[in-house]
């Protein structure tokens, strides 16, 4: 089995299955359709399938030419029935892995497109789970559903797991530059995910288990988890020795060894970095031991949407006027710069937080037109009520004038901030975006240390 579908992915007669086909699932999908793979994404939503079959990409890093271009070609189809993919030799399972509010990992996404796995699965068929999750996952939920029907794993079915390490909006790094860590449950497993993925990735990083290629992005992004928090918390602690932070952070950043550039900033979003420590934190819970040092990071970064808050409240009473009724002009919903993803971002906190003490928000953002509302109240909606939905207002010189506080959340380089100093009255900057403009009408705050008065 093994030989038999080493050789159709060599000469690309394979067939590739790819479930889910969101920022994770469909750049994959096109780079196994550009290397000249047949491949089938399964999705539940009707309507991205129907938008991909008909050309046109959802996804901000995926061109609509590319999409339509495989469509035409017969190399890329989208399809709801999960019987399509009866057809395909390799299946990859790129599908949301949440958090329920107790941050216990929601595995039902992962569950459910197992079962579908199942359903479909064949002898000489290779399963990846690309999905973050706790170590333990692909061994624990995948290989026991497949196992049950009787496969031999390493024999006649082979799986695998090999991180997702997308980076929405990155110039540089894509899915074909991003090097590919791949682990599977036998040697045989890891020799196909590997063969498969290089047909069209450029470097594949094999590990010697699931376990150890699932703990690796866990590792990743709890990294960057903690030097965030370090960062976040020394613009506290800087803020009150009134020192600018970017300049220490630049100054320290000098050094050539030793030390690594990470900003501070209104807190931290995306799917990941909010995400993956818990799912570390909880699996160690289960083994009764508790992650003090990745937990004591998530308070502190999970802190900062209140900590900007605050600074938006005592730059308002500098120009004597409260929180409630000012209005508030927030720049930036999307959770970093020159990206159309709203997932766990901390705008969303700050404008709740702000809301919750009586101010007037709105929002402007080049690339979010409107954003779904669902923290209304601390448990969302009423029942049966339909979130309401924010529309990002036009960023001319009347909104900004007529904001009395305009707070730059995220920092989009399509925004032009002197621009905005030359016509707010008073800014509050969380990314040090104004750093470099000219002097101009807008009092500025930053999130710790620089201030600046108006003209």
């Amino acid at each position: 089995m093994k030989e038999q579908l080493l050789a159709r992915i060599n000469d690309r007669t394979a067939t590739v299955g790819v479930i889910g086909l969101g920022y994770v699932g469909l750049p994959l999908a096109v780079e196994f359709a550009r290397a000249g793979f047949h491949v089938i994404g399964f999705d539940v939503s009707q309507k991205v399938c129907d938008t991909l079959n008909g050309g046109t990409s959802h996804i901000q890093d995926v061109p609509s030419a590319e999409v339509a271009a495989f469509v035409a070609s017969g190399h890329f189809r989208a399809t709801t029935e999960a019987s399509d993919l009866a057809s395909a030799d390799a299946l990859t399972i790129a599908v949301p892995t949440p958090l329920v509010k107790t941050h216990d990992p929601d595995m039902s996404y992962v569950q459910a497109a197992a079962a579908t796995v199942a359903q479909v699965a064949h002898p000489g068929l290779l399963v990846v789970l690309e999905s973050t999750t706790y170590p333990g996952t692909t061994r624990e939920v995948v290989l026991p559903l497949l196992t049950s029907a009787g496969y031999m794993v390493g024999e006649d079915i082979f799986v695998a797991f090999s991180p997702e390490r997308v980076d929405p909006g990155n110039p540089v790094y894509n899915t074909h530059n991003t090097p590919k860590v791949v682990g599977g449950i036998t040697a045989n497993c890891t020799e196909l995910a590997t063969a498969l993925y290089a047909s069209c990735i450029e470097t594949i990083v094999p590990v010697s288990s699931t376990e150890v290629a699932e703990l690796v992005k866990l590792l990743e992004n709890t990294f960057r988890s903690v030097n965030i928090a370090m960062a976040n918390e020394m613009a506290i602690v800087c803020d009150k020795l009134g020192v600018d932070v970017w300049e220490v952070i630049d100054a320290a950043a000098t050094k050539p060894f030793g030390f690594m550039k990470f900003t501070p900033g209104p807190g931290i979003g995306g799917h990941c970095i909010p995400l993956d420590p818990h799912y570390l934190a909880w699996k160690m819970r289960t083994l009764n031991y508790r992650t003090r040092f990745i937990e004591l990071a998530g308070e502190i970064n999970t802190a900062m949407p209140a900590y900007v808050v605050e600074k938006v409240a005592h730059a308002l009473n500098g120009i004597r006027k409260p929180v409630n009724g000012s209005s508030v002009l927030i720049l930036g919903v999307a959770y970093k710069r020159d990206i159309d993803d709203v997932r766990e971002s901390p705008a969303l906190d700050v404008i709740r937080l702000l809301e919750s003490h009586g101010a007037i928000v709105t929002y402007h953002d080049p690339y979010i037109a409107t954003v779904r509302d669902e923290s209304d109240s601390h448990d969302g909606p009423a029942a049966g009520e339909p979130p309401r939905l924010r529309h990002s207002v036009p960023l001319t010189p009347a909104t900004l004038s007529e904001a009395d506080v305009v707070v730059i959340v995220t920092d989009h380089r399509s925004i032009d901030y002197q621009a905005v100093v030359d016509n707010a009255a008073l800014v509050v900057d969380t990314r040090n975006a104004t750093a470099t403009v000219r002097p101009s009408r807008a009092s500025i705050v930053a999130l710790s240390g620089r201030a600046s008065s108006s003209s």
